[in-house]
């Protein structure tokens, strides 16, 4: 078979996360070897600005081909260089209200227009399930109404690795390391005010990993740190986690303020790190109760900013706990605005060069090591198993020992 043309799209979408330069940059690293090497015959390579939108509103630019070399560079930039948006091309009555189509149109014809127009036979689509699985919806749409075929090879991006069957998501790694130098600031606050209470809000929807994974990152830190003896108030106790809180685990406030309430009087301080999903169901429950909206997004997701996990769960327990002062920070756009970290660049770029194979034998799939297969190799994952919502394993061995390391089992 001989080699061909290949037109290229990327877009990334969704929130932020440490790794959406990284695979803009290794994408086109390894596309731009693949013409070298002679295996396809031309290349182009196209962005989409701001994820869906673009390919909505065509905006777009074309990348020279004199600058590929030049975009290593990427590495080292936070963010996205293409920028990002929130768009469900299934929800019309959104795309409508915010100016992405018109009146008696709907958004996958009209991506599905844009894509022919532009004569796209590749798209990455780097961002999380829901990102990844639109692109295939409009993949089979382009090629069930118009009788065309678009590669769509997805890059799982989400720090809160809960995409099934992908063993880890993009970015997740370097977002707990960052929330771990965020809070060994934050932590200083503690000797500020008598009896302070600090909440770590951390980014998790439906999934703890994030949470945990940055309370372990943080415990490492500390085991290197050196404290001074009696006569001062800071200490490895006053220092550490004395409680981690995550939608697997069940919460039973009065139970942990009558036992953080020791540690408060103890340390002089309560540190909690919380996962923003932990107890949503609760909230949900009382807000309804008071006849309160809801507020949620586009794909319908409750509105974790809004809603507010970290006040809701502080103002209860500061009273258990008798603090004085009490304090809610969030390391979500801190950590998630990160350029990736050396364990994310590697298995972006493993996964990137898989992607690029796969794009050009015409296996579409989200790149990922697919945790149902003997040694988890990375492949292009099929579209109709990817799905969001895994939960974190909350009976792994390194988190039991953490929980008992700081008393709460």
């Amino acid at each position: 078979m001989s080699p061909k043309q290949m037109n290229v799209a990327m877009m990334t979408s969704g929130g932020l996360a440490p790794c959406l330069s990284s695979s803009v940059a290794y994408l086109i690293e390894f596309w731009a070897a693949a013409l070298k090497a002679g295996a396809i015959s031309g290349l182009s390579i196209r962005m989409y600005i701001d994820g869906y939108k673009g390919v909505l509103t065509g905006d777009s630019a074309v990348i020279s081909p004199d600058i590929y070399g030049e975009c290593s560079c990427l590495h080292d930039v936070g963010g996205s260089p293409i920028g990002n948006s929130r768009v469900k091309l299934t929800n019309i009555k959104d795309c409508l209200a915010r100016g992405f189509i018109k009146e008696g149109e709907t958004p996958l014809e009209v991506a599905a227009q844009q894509l022919i127009k532009d004569e796209i036979t590749v798209i990455h689509t780097i961002g999380g399930d829901d990102t990844n699985t639109q692109a295939a919806e409009l993949s089979k749409y382009i090629l069930e109404k118009h009788g065309g075929k678009v590669v769509v090879v997805g890059m799982p991006k989400t720090i809160d690795n809960d995409v099934y069957p992908i063993v880890q998501t993009f970015g997740a790694d370097t977002a707990a390391e960052q929330g771990s130098i965020f809070f060994t600031n934050v932590v200083s606050e503690s000797s500020a005010n008598p009896r302070m209470l600090i909440i770590h809000e951390v980014m998790g929807r439906d999934s703890g990993y994030l949470t945990a994974a940055t309370a372990r990152k943080y415990r490492e830190s500390l085991k290197g740190a050196k404290f001074t003896g009696p006569g001062f108030t800071t200490t490895s106790k006053s220092r550490d986690i004395h409680a981690v809180w995550i939608p697997e685990l069940h919460i039973d406030i009065p139970a942990e303020g009558e036992r953080l309430k020791k540690v408060m009087d103890e340390a002089g301080c309560v540190n909690v790190f919380l996962s923003e999903g932990a107890g949503v169901g609760d909230i949900v429950k009382e807000m309804e109760a008071n006849g309160e909206d809801v507020p949620r997004d586009a794909f319908g997701h409750i509105s974790l900013a809004k809603i507010n996990p970290g006040v809701y769960f502080s103002q209860r327990l500061a009273t258990l706990v008798k603090a004085e002062k009490t304090l809610v920070q969030k390391s979500g756009y801190f950590a998630r605005s990160a350029a990736s970290n050396k364990f994310d660049r590697k298995l972006i770029k493993d996964c990137a060069e898989k992607g690029v194979e796969s794009a050009i034998a015409g296996v579409s799939g989200c790149m990922g090591q697919d945790e149902d297969k003997e040694g988890t190799p990375i492949r292009a994952i099929e579209f109709e198993r990817v799905k969001g919502g895994k939960h974190f394993d909350k009976d792994a061995p390194w988190f039991q020992e953490l929980l008992k390391d700081i008393g709460q089992i």
